[in-house]
């Protein structure tokens, strides 16, 4: 069953849920050489858990993807954005993206309101719910978000590489 996240619509059932990290994908577009190329690749998710609260406006998500596993597809220019210059993923090891506010709109997507954590540098962020689909006790939300990457102090080869990145995220849960 697919439940788009309108005001109209039920939630899935309340209860905490734990993110299958081999099910779930998080990945990203953005643009490459003064925006005339377009780069795209996905990142790993380490752990997460999703709580859907009774009252959905007061629901959670606690996410931690590893920095590390940055993959465009182009083996230099992964190890290069995983080093000091861009994610310094040896000394910061995890992006972690904590939710704890829903909004939702007469129409449209609901906002996951939470705070985004890269290099120690903590900026809110929301995340577009596009839909949310249970199966028992499986859980697949689909989402979208914009990362200004300069708001996190990651501001090497500016022009030359895209500052905004777009999320799309298809993350799988099941009930604990």
């Amino acid at each position: 069953m697919v439940l788009p996240m309108r005001r109209d619509l039920r939630v899935p059932q309340s209860g905490t849920y734990e993110i299958d990290a081999a099910a779930s994908t998080v990945r990203f577009r953005t643009r490459a050489v003064f925006g005339l190329f377009p780069v795209r690749g996905t990142f790993g998710i380490g752990r997460g858990r999703i709580t859907v609260a009774d009252a959905v406006e007061n629901s959670a998500v606690d996410v931690t993807v590893r920095a590390g596993t940055f993959d465009s597809g182009l083996g230099r220019r992964d190890r290069h954005v995983v080093s000091a210059d861009y994610l310094d993923a040896a000394e910061y090891p995890e992006i972690e993206f904590l939710g704890g506010r829903v909004t939702r709109a007469a129409t449209g997507p609901a906002a996951l309101q939470g705070e985004l954590t890269v290099r120690g540098v903590t900026r809110p962020l929301d995340v577009m719910v596009g839909t949310i689909t249970q199966d028992g006790p499986r859980l697949t939300v689909e989402g979208t978000a914009t990362v200004d990457r300069y708001a996190f102090g990651v501001t090497t080869a500016k022009g030359m590489t895209g500052r905004h990145l777009k999320i799309d995220l298809a993350v799988e849960a099941v009930a604990r």
